[in-house]
């Protein structure tokens, strides 16, 4: 097939980012015709084709413009298909993996300070953001939608009532599997400066406050005399806050599988993530996990089997009481029981496609 893919930006690191790397990569190895709408990239994927979409305007503006423009050009070549990973005017497959606007808003109100809930949302780029939303979940303008969770499905049905449940499918996130078995625990635990006692949570992601972080350095301030137990941190953000000598950044990384092979708990508490890419990384690894019902990943998890899953991340009885369950019971390595694989993801995601270019056809 000839393919159009829709991302604003293509960098080299973050979780889209890199699903849509290893996606693009799949989809040149099956003999498909990829090409790349896109404001700008940092490094080219070898055998796709990428096309420059000129937006700029203020914060609250760029998307809407990003939108227009790149539905413009895409008038000009003909395709079999077209998937969108941002919110766009028109596109045959809108893949919603970052979920919904409108529910990130409802989750910072629900656990934000009092006296900031009533200014969440208030702003231009948010108003912007959940009108272009609602032109991308109209049935007229996206003749299917691919989610990663369940709960993005729910908030579909809750939000866009009038979008037909039967042109919604589940397709979970995919990763290179074997990259997540290879690094050494050893080696890892030395880079990090962690000893063989040591018993190491993780967290891995960005935007703190979306992903929960705060709640784990204060989970880690109350336990900043237990030398044993240690958090390592792999994030870009800039923490401006003092860290207790228990936690170890290791700032962005390339080779995050060290990161998981050198922990024994992956703890990721996010106010709102439609499926987060570390949960079935740190699965893949063999590492539990603690999530929250706010994950769309903790679909995955069994609870006792892999993991657990937290109602709410401000809960430090619980965390404390689920990590200790899992310092004591330190698993060589737990499994999941649905597929984790890139390959699986991707032949899901062609499938779709496919529907999607039969649906023009007979138009």
């Amino acid at each position: 097939m000839r393919l159009a893919l829709i991302r604003r930006q293509f960098s080299a690191t973050g979780g889209a980012e890199l699903y849509l790397r290893r996606l693009l990569a799949a989809l040149v190895a099956a003999g498909h015709e990829v090409h790349l709408y896109a404001e700008a990239w940092q490094e080219q994927s070898q055998g796709v084709i990428f096309h420059t979409v000129k937006a700029g305007g203020s914060r609250a503006k760029r998307a809407w413009r990003f939108a227009e423009a790149v539905k413009k050009l895409l008038k000009t070549e003909p395709f079999d298909s077209v998937l969108s990973l941002e919110r766009t005017l028109q596109q045959d497959v809108y893949r919603a993996g970052d979920g919904l606007h409108r529910v990130w808003l409802e989750r910072r109100r629900q656990f934000a300070p009092w006296w900031k809930k009533p200014f969440i949302g208030r702003g231009s780029f948010h108003r912007k953001m959940m009108a272009l939303e609602a032109q991308t979940f109209d049935p007229v303008h996206t003749r299917r939608i691919i989610v990663n969770s369940q709960m993005v499905r729910r908030e579909i049905a809750r939000h866009f009532p009038a979008f037909p449940q039967d042109r919604i499918h589940l397709v979970r996130n995919g990763v290179e599997v074997s990259r997540f078995q290879k690094a050494d625990r050893k080696a890892s635990r030395v880079r990090f400066g962690l000893h063989a006692e040591d018993f190491v949570l993780a967290f891995v992601g960005s935007g703190w406050e979306r992903k929960g972080l705060p709640w784990l350095l204060h989970y880690m301030n109350l336990h900043r005399h237990d030398t044993n137990l240690k958090l390592l941190v792999t994030t870009r953000d800039r923490i401006r806050i003092p860290l207790p000598p228990n936690v170890v950044l290791t700032g962005p990384l390339t080779d995050v599988e060290t990161v998981y092979a050198a922990a024994d708990l992956l703890t990721f508490l996010p106010i709102y993530e439609p499926c987060s890419n570390v949960v079935s990384e740190a699965l893949a690894s063999g590492l539990p996990v603690i999530t929250t019902v706010m994950n769309g990943a903790a679909e995955w998890i069994e609870p006792g089997m892999n993991g657990h899953v937290l109602d709410d991340p401000r809960d430090s009885d619980t965390l404390e009481r689920l990590i200790q369950h899992w310092r004591l019971n330190r698993p060589h390595s737990v499994c999941t029981r649905e597929p984790l694989d890139l390959d699986t993801n991707v032949q899901s995601t062609i499938a779709v496609l496919e529907m999607a270019a039969q649906d023009k056809q007979s138009c």
